[in-house]
């Protein structure tokens, strides 16, 4: 007699190279003055308790946080809230830095400073500015001198030449994410692009910009890593904040999301929730494929296959990684 075989675990089956081969909470929130990085922090174990999992990362940021001049002891703030978290916490905190860019004065001792002490506990490093893997091979150097060979690097797009080479900067093995940086992309073109495209409704709007989204996104979905959009500086308009989110996820392909302020995090998260009927009917299909070992099957009249399952797994992949509890037939694959 033979006994049926185990169901094959979806993340060994469905996901290709470029289908989410990195996955990261779909809030990255940046904080830079020492009050609202300890906020931040202090809001992300609440929240961590209260959903058990973490919904955000906090990205403590020396680029802009750091009054010039004073990058050295910015920096060693840094390390000393990072190693004053709870990290024997059920759900362990999600760090990351923004250090200076690569041709910056304080870049090295940025590195040095910070990965050197706390690397290990960090979840990414974001390096603003790129212009070209040159960069990211820079970056990458300098990390692993620190003593942090594997810490993820998350290259911050801002220039229509970084745009045009995003594809090989989101190709290099150790960049996990593309960030859009649209302040300075605009900037960037010599007072050609008017200022409103920095507002909420002319980021989405001026064809150079949307097509830079576009771009960015692409080159990361195409290598399997994160795309994350720009800022809404808008940040007390909660109802702004939650459309431009729905906004780059539906239109221009974004799963994760830039929060400057603390009134941001929540609108830009349940944004980017998928609705329940949706957890609910991607729950059943892959529950059902599951027990056919993948093969196709039919659900309400439609035909399903590994296609068509891999998008319902990704879609109880961000269900999760929001904070919705998820159906009980399929919680044991993503607890």
């Amino acid at each position: 007699m033979t006994t049926a075989a185990a169901p094959l675990h979806p993340a060994h089956v469905l996901l290709g190279a470029s289908a989410g081969a990195v996955a990261l909470p779909v809030c990255d929130h940046y904080a830079g003055v020492e009050a609202r990085m300890r906020k931040s922090l202090a809001l992300q174990a609440e929240w961590a308790q209260r959903d058990g999992v973490c919904v955000f990362d906090v990205t403590l940021d020396c680029e802009d946080g750091a009054p010039v001049g004073g990058e050295a002891e910015h920096a060693a703030l840094v390390v000393e809230l990072v190693r004053g978290l709870d990290w024997t916490a059920p759900v362990p905190p999600r760090v990351g830095v923004r250090v200076h860019p690569v041709d910056h004065p304080a870049f090295e001792a940025d590195v040095a400073t910070i990965v050197g002490a706390v690397g290990a506990r960090l979840t990414h490093l974001m390096i603003p500015k790129v212009e070209s893997v040159a960069d990211v091979e820079r970056a990458a150097a300098a990390v692993a001198a620190a003593g942090a060979p594997e810490l993820p690097l998350h290259a911050l797009i801002e220039s229509p030449l970084a745009v045009h080479r995003a594809f090989d900067i989101a190709a290099h093995p150790r960049v996990a994410s593309l960030s859009f940086g649209l302040m300075d992309f605009v900037s960037a073109h010599g007072g050609a692009i008017p200022a409103e495209a920095m507002t909420l409704q002319g980021q989405f709007s001026h064809p150079l910009v949307r097509r830079a989204k576009l771009d960015i996104a692409s080159a990361a979905h195409a290598h399997g890593k994160v795309p994350s959009h720009c800022v809404v500086t808008e940040f007390r308009d909660r109802a702004a904040v939650a459309a431009a989110a729905q906004r780059a996820a539906r239109e221009f392909g974004y799963t994760r999301m830039w929060s400057i302020h603390p009134d941001q995090i929540e609108p830009i998260v349940t944004a980017l929730r998928p609705p329940l009927d949706e957890v609910q009917r991607a729950a059943e299909i892959i529950e059902r494929a599951a027990a056919a070992q993948w093969a196709p099957i039919a659900y309400q009249g439609h035909l399903h296959d590994r296609a068509s399952f891999r998008y319902f797994w990704q879609v109880l992949q961000r269900a999760h990684a929001t904070g919705v509890a998820l159906p009980q037939p399929v919680r044991g694959l993503l607890s």
